[in-house]
């Protein structure tokens, strides 16, 4: 599918009176996260309906509390995350009895920390786009997250790309490249592993090369999409 055809199947999926939210899943590296900032930034600028990007970032456990479970040498993998908190926001954004502002938590790449409150998500925002590597686990509290998801697409991309992205993308925020891909190699890849085994379960696959190539094609035209980031 074409990024346009994308931003009109995302667009489709609210409905009047309804809130809609759309999973994003994929491995590390594989581009989801651009495909959401982008997606978000086109419904946007359409002015057509009310649109908010809800990372699953923002629900890593922090740092401290993984040296106390003992897992800060796997950050990343699905018990490094608060699922059941995921799925908590997801259902209060679902229900949508909030008079005002839900707020949700962001991650500070930086400082590899997650952080409470960063994320104001309106009343008027009609379609909610969240994205995150565990949507379509059949575990407990990832498969309560996944109930209140009206779709989730899977971003799929080559490996070797993949892989030499996830190492950029660590460069760029501070590792030494040795460091970085013995990281991507090993954490990093047992995750992708365990993720692309809920491929099948996806409600649509994003070829996301491919979809790079529709922007690039038509970005004389417009620069709404932005750009020049690692894609995550």
């Amino acid at each position: 599918m074409t990024f346009d055809e994308l931003v009109e199947r995302a667009a489709s999926l609210v409905r009047p009176g309804r809130r809609a939210l759309l999973g994003i899943a994929g491995a590390p590296g594989s581009g989801k996260s651009t495909l959401a900032r982008r997606l978000v930034r086109r419904l946007d600028a359409t002015g057509a309906l009310g649109v908010a990007h809800v990372p699953m970032d923002g629900f890593h456990l922090a740092d401290a509390e993984l040296d106390r479970l003992g897992r800060r040498d796997r950050k990343g993998a699905p018990d490094t995350f608060d699922a059941a908190g995921y799925a908590a926001l997801l259902r209060r954004l679902r229900e949508d009895e909030e008079e005002d502002l839900v707020y949700a938590p962001g991650f500070e790449r930086d400082l590899e920390q997650p952080l409470a409150g960063a994320v104001p998500v309106p009343r008027s925002a009609r379609l909610i786009v969240t994205e995150g590597n565990y949507l379509l686990l059949r575990d407990s509290a990832w498969a309560r997250a996944r109930e209140q998801l009206d779709e989730v697409w899977f971003c799929d991309l080559e490996d070797a790309e993949r892989v030499r992205r996830l190492v950029a993308r660590h460069e760029e925020f501070g590792k030494d490249h040795d460091t970085a891909l013995a990281w991507v190699l090993g954490p990093d890849q047992r995750n992708a592993d365990l993720i692309a085994a809920t491929r099948d379960r996806a409600d649509l696959i994003v070829e996301t090369a491919a979809v790079g190539r529709s922007l690039a094609e038509r970005a004389p035209r417009s620069r709404a999409e932005g750009g020049g980031r690692v894609p995550r």
